[in-house]
Parts: structure tokens; C-alpha cells; sequence
């Protein structure tokens, strides 16, 4: 067995015409009866609780968010929606990435990969926004701390700012954040010298348009790493948002599915040499079906040890723009 996964399509929480839809994941290949099966071990999730949403999120969100739920409709400009199924379908996407947080925490295997909707970065402890609803990554984080773990970090590299992940942590020091993002989009924060006061511990990194492969293999190089060798987690916890490719409908950054599987290798690589090989990949955003499909399989293909992976769609079309004065702008505001 090389890695967990749980999946959970929350086929009921649904809206027309939205790109957070289930269809997303129309075009996912069977990983428990494919190639790959022999080395992926899917898990039957546990929906959170009560208790697992208030490590993170305020009592009066979950009032709020369960009476929306009750009617149905937007609750927030983004828009980010709701209908009587949503309120499980969260607590069930929660549970996707608790229920992986746990088992790798228990040894049964250091990796592990969270394929669930409503996505949750987004979601700030008071608010449900950007199309998120909890925020899965942080409850499994918050949970994993409760269970002992001293130190965690959390890399974003959705191709918006994960503001809600953020917010949770502002003032934890236990937990280190990284995000890359791309600047001028949703929902507005994300700016290179947020939190002052956490230098070193909270990293955000705004990317131009047409950013790709070649810079975030230079971010994985010369920021990533030498950021856990100083932070030293016990375990990484990645927002994988997969809207940073470059066929994506909702923005203009420009990675492609080969791109996505040498960071996942990284990825695993680092948690490897800091954090005893625990990491926990949990699925964010990517609104094309069929580029999702292939960029959570090169995740997948990286978490099983293979050496490559598919890219039948191939590089972006766009020339990327040098952003060696951004890194080094982040490299001496956090002393890296």
C-alpha cells in the first residue's frame, strides 16, 4: 500500500451552470479497479462532527450555514451556494480529508489524497465563501494538532489565496501557511507582506498571469524548500487546487498535468526529509473535468512511486513571465 485516498463526488449538492458542480468529477478514472489500485487504498469516510468543525469555525456559522442549508440559495457574492444536501455533503467532504488525516496519523500510511467537494480553503471561521462551505484542510490540521502533532505546515498552490486557511491560523504558532496564488483575482488578499506580525510562518506568494511549470519548479527550489527545513513540520498538508492549470476556465496561470506530478514529487520528497513522509493532499479547486482528471491522477500516479505520468493535454501555450524579484522579495521578508 503507498497511499490512502477517500472520494466523495456529494453528487446532491448541485447547482446548474455552476462550475463547483459534480460533474467536476465526471472524468476521474477508477483508481480502486485501474492500474493503480494495487497501491491505492481507498477509505470509507466518517463525516465530521460537530466538534471537528469547532477546532475552526465559530458556533454561529454552523447556525447560520445550516438554517441557509434548510432553504437553499447564495451565501456569498462568489457565488457560493446552498440547497438542502449541501449541509451533509460538507460535513462529509470535512470527514474526506479527516478521515485520511487520521489513518496516516495512526501509521497505517504516511500519504494520502482527499477527492471531495464542496472544496473549503476559502472558508474563514465565521464565513462560508468562495464556493467553499468548511474549511477541509484546516479541520483536518486543527484535528491533527488535537491528536498531538506539534507542528504542521500547509502549502495552497490553488490559483486563488487560500484567505480562510489563513484567517484559522493567524495567530496559531503551531501551524506554518504558504500560498501561491494569482494576483488581481478572488478574493482579493494574498498580497506579498500580509501578516507582518508572522514572519517566517505565514507565506504569500502573488504570481503574474501565465506563471507555469518553470515557476513553480523554481518555488518549489529555492522557497518551499529551505521554508520546512526551517520550519521543521511534522506533517504537510497541501491545498490542492487544480485551477492553477493553464485549460482552466476561472483563471490565467499556466502549469500543466506534468507540472502538477514534479510537484507532487517534490511535495512527497520534502514531507519525506521533514515530516517522517506524512503529507496529505486535499482537493480545492480545477473546473475543467477533464484537466482535473488528468492532474489528480498525475497526483495520484506520484503518491503510487511511478515515475511519470500522462499529460495528453500538454504545456500551456503562453511564454512565462520572470518572477526571480518576487522570490527574492519573499526569500528576505521571511529570512530564508
Amino acid at each position: 500500500m503507498d497511499a490512502l485516498y477517500t472520494l466523495f463526488s456529494a453528487p446532491e449538492h448541485r447547482l446548474d451552470d455552476h462550475p463547483e458542480h459534480p460533474d467536476r468529477f465526471s472524468q476521474f478514472p477508477p483508481w480502486q479497479s485501474g492500474p493503480l489500485a494495487r497501491c491505492l487504498t481507498r477509505l470509507k469516510i466518517t463525516p465530521a462532527a460537530e466538534e471537528d468543525l469547532l477546532r475552526v469555525h465559530k458556533p454561529e456559522l454552523l447556525r447560520t450555514l445550516k438554517a441557509a442549508c434548510e432553504v437553499g440559495g447564495f451565501v456569498d457574492y462568489a457565488p457560493t451556494y446552498v440547497s438542502p444536501a449541501s449541509w451533509q455533503a460538507a460535513l462529509t467532504s470535512a470527514g474526506g480529508a479527516l478521515t485520511v488525516s487520521r489513518a496516516i496519523l495512526s501509521g497505517a500510511c504516511p500519504r494520502g489524497f482527499a477527492l471531495t467537494r464542496p472544496p473549503g480553503h476559502h472558508a474563514e471561521p465565521g464565513h462560508a465563501m468562495g464556493f467553499c462551505l468548511f474549511n477541509n484542510v484546516a479541520i483536518a490540521a486543527a484535528d491533527a494538532l488535537a491528536r498531538g502533532l506539534e507542528r504542521a505546515a500547509i502549502f495552497d498552490f490553488d490559483v486563488h489565496h487560500g484567505n480562510g486557511t489563513q484567517a484559522a491560523f493567524l495567530n496559531h504558532p503551531q501551524v506554518g501557511f504558504f500560498s501561491t496564488h494569482e494576483e488581481h483575482i478572488y478574493p482579493g488578499s494574498g498580497a506579498i507582506d500580509e501578516a507582518p506580525h508572522a514572519r517566517g510562518r505565514l507565506l504569500n506568494l502573488p504570481l503574474p498571469a501565465g506563471a507555469g511549470d518553470r515557476a513553480f519548479e523554481q518555488i518549489m527550489q529555492t522557497v518551499l524548500a529551505p521554508w520546512l527545513a526551517a520550519w521543521q513540520p511534522q506533517m504537510l498538508f497541501v491545498s490542492a487546487g487544480f485551477d492553477a492549470h493553464w485549460r482552466d476556465p476561472l483563471a490565467h496561470l499556466g502549469l500543466s498535468t506534468s507540472g502538477y506530478f514534479r510537484m507532487a514529487q517534490a511535495l512527497i520528497s520534502l514531507a519525506d526529509r521533514h515530516c517522517g513522509g506524512r503529507i496529505l493532499f486535499v482537493l480545492e479547486g480545477g473546473y475543467d473535468p477533464e484537466a482535473l482528471a488528468h492532474n489528480t491522477n498525475a497526483v495520484m500516479q506520484a503518491l503510487a512511486g511511478q515515475s511519470s505520468a500522462p499529460d495528453p493535454l500538454g504545456p500551456g501555450p503562453e511564454e512565462e513571465p520572470d518572477i526571480n524579484p518576487r522570490l527574492a522579495q519573499l526569500k528576505t521578508l521571511h529570512h530564508l
